[in-house]
Parts: C-alpha cells; sequence; structure tokens
C-alpha cells in the first residue's frame, strides 16, 4: 500500500527530500498519521499487531539523526493504537539504492537485515513500512526475514511508490 504516488520533482518527492535530506522528522510522523486516520477510516484498524519501520544502518541514522521510516511508523503506530516496534535489524552498511538497477537492487539488500533479538515477531501480523518504493527489493528482503521468523502475516505500507 501507498499513500502517495512518488513522481519526480513532484509534491510528493519535495516531501521525501524534505524528510530524508533537510532534518524534518516531523514530516514522517505527520505523514504516517495522516495514513494512520486513512488505513483506520477504511477497516484497517485491527490488521496488525505491530509496525515495523525498515531499518538503517546505525552508521547511517548516526548521520542523519533518525530514521525516517520509523517516523512514518510512529504516525501510523499512534493512530491505529498499535505498537511501533523496531523488529529489523540492518547488519550491514549498503550503498544508496538510487542510481541502481532492479537486480542490482536485490543484490544491495540480500542478507542484510535479521531480527532484532528484543523483539518477537512469531505468530505476530505486522505492517511493514518504508518511506519510498521503487522496486520492492529492500521490503521483500525485509518481509522474508520476518516471515522466516514465523511472523503470521507480512502487509507492506510506504509514504510514496513509484511506477511499476
Amino acid at each position: 500500500m501507498s499513500y502517495l504516488r512518488f513522481t519526480k520533482r513532484g509534491t510528493s518527492q519535495k516531501l521525501l527530500h524534505s524528510l530524508k535530506y533537510r532534518n524534518k522528522p516531523e514530516i514522517g510522523i505527520e505523514l504516517g498519521t495522516l495514513y494512520g486516520y486513512l488505513l483506520k477510516n477504511n477497516g484497517f484498524e485491527f490488521n496488525w499487531d505491530m509496525v515495523v519501520p525498515v531499518p538503517l544502518h546505525p552508521e547511517k541514522q548516526r548521520r542523519r539523526s533518525y530514521n525516517q521510516s520509523e517516523q512514518f511508523a510512529i504516525g501510523i503506530a499512534s493512530v491505529l493504537g498499535i505498537p511501533m516496534q523496531l523488529g529489523l535489524v540492518r547488519t550491514q552498511f549498503t550503498e544508496t539504492q538510487t542510481k541502481k538497477s532492479r537486480m542490482e537492487r536485490i543484490n544491495n539488500v540480500s542478507e542484510v537485515f535479521a531480527i532484532n533479538k528484543n523483539v518477537k515477531v512469531e505468530g505476530v501480523k505486522i505492517l511493514l513500512v518504508d518511506d519510498v518504493m521503487t522496486t520492492g527489493a529492500t521490503l521483500t528482503s525485509c518481509a522474508n526475514v520476518l516471515l522466516e521468523s514465523n511472523a503470521v502475516l507480512v502487509d507492506l505500507a510506504v509514504i510514496a511508490a513509484g511506477k511499476f
């Protein structure tokens, strides 16, 4: 599911660039809150037990000071009344995906995520969230890790998605 359609030089790109690169974490929380109400008002209120954001590598998060996907997750979780959990960790630093082909993206994020040992995902219905989906490589990699750890269900939601 996607809240916005990503368009180059459009409003969605401007919002995402402000969120990611201009130190505006409040944009993520606000977009998550708005999307949370949209989900709630359309019958999705009780679909999940927790919201899990796609993690950044600790080095990248230190540089940025926050994870934009986590901000989005906080907004959604607060409206739906379910916990936001850091259920995944990124075990390897990876290059940006922005200039990569579909196959390069898949290879770039394969085997870089792991379960956070402090969070129980077994038997849990999860809404996995990220900022942007282009090819789905990152979300697929994360979802596979969650499902291999016996999550009951993993649905995907992003702030914006490009054309498929």
